[in-house]
């Protein structure tokens, strides 16, 4: 399995119910609100890369009123 934090900014007020359309995506672990320069964190994950880029991250990217989004992939050291 690959997992991933993505880091989401939204418009001004969005923060509430953009966290609450991300819940609801197959792929996405957790969601939360949080205070800093991003507003939403994301726990995702997904069998593949391709399918984390594919299926989660782009319907995450299409949610209406998120303005920038940063993807961390976990990785082993």
């Amino acid at each position: 399995m690959i997992k991933a934090y993505m880091l989401v900014q939204t418009e001004v007020g969005a923060s509430a119910s953009v966290t609450t359309a991300i819940r609801q995506i197959p792929g996405v672990v957790t969601a939360e609100d949080v205070a800093g320069p991003y507003d939403v964190i994301a726990e995702i994950e997904a069998a593949t890369v391709r399918e984390l880029g594919r299926d989660v991250i782009s319907t995450i990217q299409a949610v209406p009123r998120i303005t920038r989004t940063t993807t961390c992939t976990v990785v082993e050291l």
